[in-house]
């Protein structure tokens, strides 16, 4: 399927087309203009839609949000409509795009068309966005978004080559979880933590990121690996030959051939004439070093889209969990505490305060009494030495008053 947006200026293809033909990724010259409609759109929606709509929508949460939470609302909202953009924009070319849905094993490697192009396109104007908020703000969100972003943004773009054109909207479709995400942070920050809201949004989470991303994901993934591993045998097959000149696999990737002769309209022949627009590019095959950095990014991103998924139920469930639950939790429990567990819990709770209410009213009866009866023996201490220093005054007065005086 050709893509529904027109080419780019001449003027600025023949501008990029320099560096896109140097960087081997000769397909981006037809989509810069969609690249940085894209980058230029996200920009807009995190410095001005985001921060004026926001206060007036959400009036008593975000205006008392900290600088560094506005700027995580922010970006949030970008991904929020990007999410959605994109998912839409690839059902779209997933459930229309019948040049895509004919393509064979070695197609789905090296072939191209627009529509494909165009989700690459949405999804590296994103990635432009993302590593710049992440350049600029690296101090506050770390390395490792840092990292992700410079990733995600290098994977995307060797879709330019052309390279597994076709599986661009096939692994886009991992975002139909985000919108649920974003959902799910923005409620915390509008204080609706624990509501009923929340608690259908997380259930939709967890289902769309099992689905999409579990499921979905690794069944793409298995497919994917197949057609690589076909591509990498007809590359060393073409170059274990022994021949002066380097030998083209286009004949066994592009057949039948794409000539158009099967279509009853001019738009269907330049649709299934661009799938090999860019065959001499490809024609050498796919270098051995992009298999296997594909293969370890994608193993990498499985594994932590399970390990995400086994956080994300924890967090969910964290929301709603009673005190009860949390109690049996810290305790070792492994199943839900019962009603009657609940309410036995409850009495021991409201036991052991009382008791120690009474252990310590009892230690605090028994020191004010130790205190009464020391200062009741001090005062009695005190009347006895007080009455024997008056007795022994008493008895030297009489002594001295029997002594005779001198010269008496």
């Amino acid at each position: 399927m050709l893509d529904p947006f027109p080419p780019p200026p001449e003027w600025l293809r023949s501008f990029v087309e320099p560096y896109t033909l140097r960087l081997n990724c000769p397909t981006l010259a037809d989509h810069i203009h969609e690249v940085i409609a894209a980058f230029a759109f996200y920009l807009f929606i995190h410095t001005v839609l985001s921060p004026r709509l926001s206060p007036i929508l959400f009036p008593q949460s975000y205006n008392k949000l900290t600088p560094r939470t506005k700027l995580n609302w922010d970006i949030h909202a970008v991904s929020f409509v990007q999410s959605i953009v994109i998912n839409v924009a690839a059902l779209w070319v997933m459930f229309f795009d019948k040049e895509r849905s004919s393509m064979t094993s070695g197609e789905r490697v090296f072939a191209y068309t627009g529509a494909c192009g165009l989700i690459q396109a949405l999804a590296v104007g994103y990635f432009v966005y993302d590593l710049i908020v992440s350049i600029v703000h690296v101090r506050m969100f770390g390395l490792g978004m840092l990292f992700h972003a410079v990733s995600a943004l290098w994977v995307f773009s060797l879709g330019f080559r052309p390279f597994l054109n076709y599986f661009a909207p096939t692994f886009i479709l991992y975002e139909l979880s985000s919108p649920f995400l974003n959902i799910h942070w923005f409620l915390d920050k509008v204080n609706m933590t624990g509501s009923r809201a929340q608690w259908y949004n997380g259930m939709a989470l967890l289902f769309s990121f099992f689905a999409c991303r579990l499921v979905w994901g690794s069944w793409q993934t298995v497919i994917v690996y197949m057609d690589m591993w076909n591509a990498l045998q007809q590359t060393w097959s073409a170059a274990a030959a022994p021949l002066s000149e380097p030998v083209s696999i286009n004949a066994h990737v592009f057949y039948p051939a794409r000539d158009g002769r099967l279509c009853v309209n001019e738009a269907c022949a330049r649709a299934n004439a661009e799938i090999t627009k860019f065959k001499e590019h490809t024609a050498g095959g796919v270098p051995t070093w992009l298999v296997v950095t594909y293969v370890g990014s994608n193993l990498i991103l499985n594994f932590l889209n399970f390990y995400w998924f086994s956080k994300m139920v924890e967090t969910v469930l964290k929301r709603f969990r009673t005190p009860a639950d949390a109690a049996g939790m810290k305790k070792g429990t492994k199943e839900p505490v019962s009603a009657e567990k609940d309410a036995q819990l409850k009495e021991d709770i409201v036991h052991d305060v009382v008791l120690e209410a009474a252990s310590k009213l009892e230690q605090q009866e028994t020191a004010i009494l130790q205190d009464e009866l020391s200062s009741l023996h001090e005062k009695i201490s005190s009347s006895v030495d007080s009455g024997l220093g008056e007795e022994l005054r008493k008895r030297r007065a009489e002594l001295v008053a029997k002594l005779p005086l001198p010269g008496a």
